[in-house]
């Protein structure tokens, strides 16, 4: 099936966010600034820091997070230097924004970014037990909406989660086959008819300064990037240390379009978020023994080199020049202080290469 680029077209929000003035990032402090640098994201105008803090655990992921915990984990990420920060409607359907807001409360908002997620619609759902998606938030339900009205309706709900008026990051949610199975033609056509340039007009109006998809899976990268202008792709768990094979096309695919790739779920989904020993779960399901296995052999040479493997897998994406950011998942000022740590952990350049020489990394692949 053959689709036709859209046009941008001007647009008139229908949100009331009051004013979009957009200052440059604000200078990081000598500190800050030794702890997350700042790349540029594709050829949009938008800088974006190395390392981001993914709000989707805030949003009670998997278990419930406390208020005071959730708020002091994104104070924590602000005060170790990082400045970006990602979230989705979906992500407790509504509580990661909302706490998101509250935490970034009173920061100057020149001095951060945000990326946050249209395509879902967020509702009230008496009957909604928690631990729905996977979220431990009761009486809340999203349904996907790749119309127009749905794209700006979410979007406004955003904005007043947020407390703000306007992100820096768009991004359309979960397209793509994995996702909607043999609904995946109808929801790509509405995507390219509806959602798609809706963002076009927000981004052309000033409400947001990049666009994009955040998805789980390449093949649905590649179809698009020919067919719609994006700035990004946020892809999660495709790129990791654990996995490179699938991603190749889609990096050397975004590297000529100068597309940014935001690398998303660097610990594989916890398995190598924890430096005592794999995790149980990949993908978001129980791992499978082959993976396990895999795992066992990454942190085994990591041990040889005195290595944390969570740092080998938040710095390993960061060395390819397509990447803009790696954004990891936290719940707790433990969590950001460890991955603030991570980030700049020294790693002999003998690790990489026992890596490959052991078959566990790509032999192309760049490494830092």
């Amino acid at each position: 099936m053959q689709f036709q680029q859209h046009p941008v077209v001007a647009f008139a929000p229908v949100f009331r966010a009051g004013p979009r003035r957009r200052a440059a990032p604000m200078p990081l402090t000598d500190a800050a600034a030794a702890t997350v640098a700042m790349r540029p994201l594709g050829r949009s105008a938008v800088q974006i820091a190395t390392l981001g803090f993914g709000a989707a655990p805030i949003g009670n992921l998997y278990t419930e997070v406390d208020e005071a915990v959730a708020l002091a984990a994104v104070a924590a990420a602000h005060a170790a230097g990082i400045r970006h920060f990602d979230t989705a409607p979906y992500y407790g359907y509504g509580l990661s924004e909302r706490r998101l807001g509250d935490g970034l409360r009173g920061l100057p908002r020149a001095g951060y970014t945000l990326s946050t997620k249209v395509g879902r619609c967020v509702y009230d759902d008496p009957g909604a037990a928690p631990g729905r998606d996977g979220f431990a938030v009761a009486g809340r339900g999203a349904a996907f909406d790749y119309s127009r009205d749905g794209v700006l309706r979410a979007f406004e709900g955003s904005l007043q989660r947020l407390g703000t008026d306007h992100v820096d990051i768009l991004l359309l949610h979960d397209i793509g086959r994995l996702t909607h199975g043999e609904r995946h033609p109808a929801m790509l056509r509405q995507a390219l008819d509806e959602a798609l340039p809706a963002m076009a007009e927000l981004k052309a109006s000033g409400a947001c300064g990049a666009i994009g998809i955040g998805v789980n899976e390449e093949d649905i990268a590649l179809e698009l990037l020919p067919l719609f202008p994006l700035d990004c792709v946020m892809l999660a768990g495709r790129y990791t240390l654990l996995e490179q094979h699938a991603a190749q096309r889609l990096m050397a695919e975004a590297l000529r379009r100068q597309v940014g790739i935001l690398v998303a779920g660097p610990y594989s989904s916890g398995l190598l978020g924890d430096a005592r020993g794999p995790g149980a779960t990949y993908n978001y399901a129980p791992v499978d023994p082959r993976t396990l296995q895999h795992a066992q052999h990454l942190f085994a040479a990591c041990a040889a080199h005195a290595v944390d493997v969570g740092a080998a897998a938040l710095q390993f994406p960061l060395a390819h020049p397509a990447v803009a950011s790696v954004v990891a998942g936290m719940r707790t000022p433990a969590e950001v202080a460890s991955a603030a740590e991570r980030l700049h952990a020294s790693i002999p350049r003998a690790l990489w290469r026992d890596l490959r020489n052991h078959g566990l990394l790509q032999a192309q692949v760049p490494t830092p």
